[in-house]
């Protein structure tokens, strides 16, 4: 899996960080999603996905690697 994010598009809700805090954390000076980990290991995609999901600005892309 391949992660990508559009800082343009959050909002800084970190809903991605409370799904996949391993993956996603947010910028401290405005709440704007910092991708820790473009490719996760296997054991995180689901917490991944359900981020992507839940991404109220739909910032969050995925893709087969």
């Amino acid at each position: 899996m391949k992660v990508t994010v559009d800082e343009d598009k959050c909002c800084a809700a970190g809903s991605c960080v409370l799904a996949a805090p391993d993956v996603f954390d947010q910028r401290e000076e405005d709440g704007i999603v910092v991708l820790l980990d473009a490719e996760p290991a296997e054991d995180q995609h689901a917490a991944v996905r359900d981020a992507a999901a839940v991404c109220p600005a739909a910032a969050i892309a995925l893709s087969d690697v």
